[in-house]
């Protein structure tokens, strides 16, 4: 089976304890507890994902494709460049919540310079600053501090 990046939500603040059994069963795991507590991404196969989180139901709970009951598996794309930006930026990030359609309004864009140099989202005005937003499809959507437009590029989406 192929190996991809699935989203668990963690109850009562259990965040800690998992990632230590994630590290025990050997599954890459990532937990951006600065930015977003309550939050654990694992990269493993689905078999294993059900297994773990079978042993633990009373802690996380999984996100699933919407309408299914089969885990949403993360494109390792947007895995990849939510996790520069929570960890680049992590003084100037808003937890926007849930990722619902209003943050993907706007222009695509990817950002030229700077300390998110390489990232990719939506650009969306919050309290009159031009700022970048990123998601993860269902999950969940942060919001960069102000990005000066001459470092942002317009993408096709």
């Amino acid at each position: 089976m192929e190996n991809h990046w699935y989203a668990l939500k963690v109850y009562y603040n259990r965040v800690q304890p998992l990632l230590a059994e994630a590290r025990e069963v050997g599954v890459e795991f990532f937990a951006p507890v600065e930015v977003i507590g309550g939050l654990l991404f694992l990269h493993c196969d689905e078999e294993t994902l059900q297994r773990f989180v079978a042993d633990r139901w009373q802690q996380v709970w999984l996100y699933r494709e919407a309408g299914s009951r089969r885990p949403a598996a993360i494109p390792d794309r947007e895995m990849e460049v939510f996790r520069f930006v929570v960890t680049a930026g992590r003084e100037g990030l808003e937890l926007l919540g849930d990722d619902r359609p209003e943050y993907h309004e706007g222009d695509r864009v990817v950002v030229t310079d700077g300390p998110f140099k390489g990232a990719e989202g939506h650009i969306k005005r919050i309290k009159r600053d031009r700022r970048l937003i990123v998601s993860i499809k269902g999950v969940v959507a942060v919001a960069t501090t102000y990005i000066h437009p001459s470092l942002l590029r317009k993408v096709q989406s």
